[in-house]
């Protein structure tokens, strides 16, 4: 049995399971592949590793009561346990109200979400990569840390009304971080994408050691509501807020910024600029996500938000089924699991363009410790990091030092001066994977910066 399970492995272990409980309905998760990282910091490697491995999860079901159990065992006598486990602690569960009836057999369109180029990166691929940032870093006295990490893998879900479905995909994230020796200056750069052949190693250490030389000795400039020109990445950081934001329920329960006044929901009304789409599609090429969630509900293309109006709202089934509508699936999701990544619909400006047209504003190029302030208006507090710069005259003419800012992705979409070019990035704060988001730069008026930090 190979570290990556086809289809005909994961059926036969969701057929063994399944022929074993005793339960009036049962799911069975499957997942199998490789993991695999390189972790780097004060110039030199730090970890690396490799891990191979296949779980089997059982979500048994008595009435309203359900529970699940897990495990790597594989074996007749692994498996017969893992099934008595969650059987034995369904009927201890509390009843759940909001229960769904197990899924019937879906048709799922494959997504070519996998890619040799990635799964076969070993140990020495990754080290390469690697050098590509520490060996400049190291000639001029600059200080690199940075990490690295791959999946390959499969997955698969079944149930005893003879659902199955299977998908296998790779994907990798390389994100780094250069600061300068007197630790006044610091740069960043990172990527993810399904196809490690997307990874540009030299161009993102290029792009990491030139914003660490860049942003040496910060001054500091007056908070306020600047014009600022966003990079993808510090876009992504919001505009996946806002979709997270889109609950079906919330906006119908009046917790929402998409709760209409007097009730129900704002689909159908303008909620941005009228340039802003967005939109989830696990077979754009340049998002590749799983075909469907984990309990099965196929993935679809969703438009959320049409030439900045609400389109669709995010209804899991029980909602869906309530508000007698169809579930739109897993919403953005993220890498293995459901959700037809995000995407926003850009224009043909250059970063280069954005800057030459502003007059006065702030470059950012991402945001850090994101945190939530207000739901009913997608209000968020964080900091900018690795490269903050003021731009005078359409030119960026010195490093500043960074600023807290308290804004929503609403406010940031409704004030859009300019977009740029789409491109996937890596917009996950923890630096794993994620899920896959394609935003464009955009220039945007009266961003928030409500303090400046001293933090580098």
């Amino acid at each position: 049995m190979s570290a990556i399970l086809t289809r005909d492995e994961m059926k036969a272990i969701t057929d063994r399971v399944l022929a074993l409980s005793h339960a009036e309905s049962c799911r069975v998760s499957v997942n199998s592949g490789l993991q695999a990282n390189t972790r780097f910091a004060a110039n030199q490697f730090s970890t690396g590793g490799e891990s191979v491995n296949a779980s089997v999860s059982v979500r048994s079901t008595f009435g309203r009561r359900s529970a699940s159990s897990s495990t790597n065992l594989l074996t007749d006598a692994g498996l017969q346990r893992v099934v008595q486990s969650s059987e034995a602690l369904a009927r201890l569960a509390p009843e759940d109200a909001e229960a769904m009836p197990e899924l019937e057999p879906q048709t799922y369109r494959e997504v070519p979400a996998f890619f040799d180029t990635t799964a076969n990166l070993d140990a020495a691929g990754r080290a390469e990569a690697t050098m590509a940032v520490l060996g400049p870093s190291r000639r001029e006295n600059l200080q690199a840390a940075g990490f690295l990490a791959q999946n390959a893998g499969s997955l698969a879900v079944a149930n005893n009304r003879g659902l199955f479905g299977y998908h296998r995909s790779t994907a990798f994230v390389y994100t780094t971080t250069v600061r300068t020796a007197d630790g006044t200056g610091s740069g960043w750069a990172g990527t993810s994408h399904n196809d490690w052949g997307q990874a540009h190693p030299s161009e993102l250490a290029a792009t990491a050691l030139r914003k660490a030389r860049d942003s040496r000795n910060p001054v500091a400039i007056e908070p306020g509501r600047y014009t600022v020109v966003l990079e993808p990445t510090a876009v992504a950081n919001l505009v996946q807020l806002l979709a997270g934001a889109m609950s079906a329920r919330q906006a119908a329960e009046g917790r929402s910024f998409f709760s209409k006044r007097g009730g129900g929901n704002r689909i159908g009304e303008p909620v941005v600029d009228q340039r802003v789409t967005l939109f989830s599609d696990p077979w754009d090429p340049d998002l590749l996500a799983a075909p469907f969630g984990g309990d099965g509900q196929p993935n679809e293309r969703v438009t959320w938000v049409e030439n900045g109006v609400l389109r669709n709202l995010n209804y899991d089934r029980f909602w869906a089924q309530r508000q007698n509508v169809r579930p739109t699936g897993g919403g953005f999701g993220g890498f293995g699991g459901g959700g037809g990544g995000l995407k926003m619909v850009g224009g043909e400006a250059s970063l280069d363009d954005l800057i030459r047209s502003t007059d006065r504003g702030v470059l950012v190029t991402r945001f850090w410790y994101i945190r939530g302030l207000d739901p009913r208006t997608v209000l968020y507090t964080g900091l900018t990091r690795d490269g903050t710069f003021l731009i005078e005259n359409g030119r960026v003419t010195r490093p500043v030092k960074n600023f807290r800012f308290n804004e929503s992705p609403v406010t940031m979409l409704s004030n859009l001066e300019m977009l740029g070019r789409p491109m996937r990035v890596s917009a996950s704060e923890s630096g794993d994977i994620g899920g896959a988001v394609v935003v464009p730069a955009i220039k945007t008026r009266d961003f928030n910066f409500q303090s400046v930090s001293d933090a580098v």
